[in-house]
């Protein structure tokens, strides 16, 4: 019959045995102490970093490193919970927490009309550093996740 469609619906690729067992790899991995630890470690460096603004008292005119700040901040927390939370989905993007971590260190001097001082300056590269570990860390987890896997086979 043309146009007829099956009763049976089609699998998705999410259901494929090794997509299934690739999600149990990873969730093995996240659901270590140390997992945990770094994505906590992760959350309250983002969060930090969106509030520092404001915790070191930055300057009226450091308003754009303000915004940047914030901003970057925020996108590190929700990454982090993202990890948290399904590691084993949001594994791929793991690898953003780094560039971020590398562009707060560099703000100070490169966001347009700030004026940096030398307290946003040690703010930015400590947090930026911090979460660069943190980042890799977290991109490292899926590295292990892999070489275990490879170990057992």
């Amino acid at each position: 019959m043309v146009g007829h469609m099956s009763a049976r619906p089609m699998a998705g690729m999410e259901q494929h045995p090794d997509i299934a067992e690739l999600r149990a790899r990873y969730d093995r991995v996240a659901e270590t102490t140390s997992a945990h630890t770094l994505d906590g470690l992760t959350f309250l460096s983002g969060l930090y970093l969106a509030i520092s603004p404001w915790v070191i008292a930055f300057h009226s005119r450091t308003t754009t490193l303000t915004v940047n700040n914030l901003l970057t901040g925020i996108a590190v927390t929700l990454l982090a919970v993202g990890f948290a939370s399904a590691y084993g989905r949001t594994h791929g993007v793991a690898w953003v927490v780094p560039l971020i971590g590398v562009w707060t260190i560099i703000a100070p001097w490169v966001v347009r009309g700030s004026m940096a001082t030398m307290s946003t300056v040690l703010n930015n590269v400590i947090i930026g550093a911090l979460i660069f570990l943190f980042g890799m860390g977290a991109a490292g987890m899926g590295m292990m996740s892999n070489r275990a896997s490879r170990r057992r086979m």
